[in-house]
């Protein structure tokens, strides 16, 4: 197979690849999708060999991100994609909670999607501030 990218295109593709593999691989410990570790090592060593040696190191045998390229900004894109997803979940979740879980359709779609606007809003304004646990219900 052959593809080709500009510089800039490829730049973009590792930072892809480098997400992807972050979000099936960073929690998995020992039990990594070994096939997406092997696929950025390849894009990764590419780039090496393009002279763009600073984004890319050897570290125990295999051809990884550096620490550079990690360092750069992409967690910071990471962490604000989780950030949002996060409170979206959480908005939803609360919202269920507050319906009691009642299966969704036509006739209480709306009453939900107000629910997690009313929620979303709260967040974006006191983020977890005003979120409270009764302590006393805590094993």
């Amino acid at each position: 197979m052959k593809l080709e990218l500009t510089a800039k295109q490829f730049r973009r593709l590792l930072d892809m690849a480098y997400i992807g593999n972050w979000i099936l691989n960073s929690t998995r410990g020992d039990d990594r999708f070994r096939d997406y570790d092997e696929v950025e090592s390849l894009l990764f060593d590419k780039a090496r060999q393009e002279g763009m040696g600073v984004l890319a190191e050897v570290w125990q045998g295999e051809v990884v991100p550096s620490r550079a390229f990690a360092e750069g900004g992409i967690h910071e894109a990471i962490m604000e994609y989780e950030n949002n997803v996060f409170f979206d979940i959480l908005a939803e979740d609360l919202a269920r909670r507050d319906m009691e879980d009642v299966p969704i359709d036509e006739s209480n779609y709306d009453e939900l999607a107000s629910r997690i606007d009313a929620y979303i809003a709260e967040f974006e304004e006191h983020g977890t501030d005003n979120v409270l646990v009764d302590a006393d219900n805590i094993p």
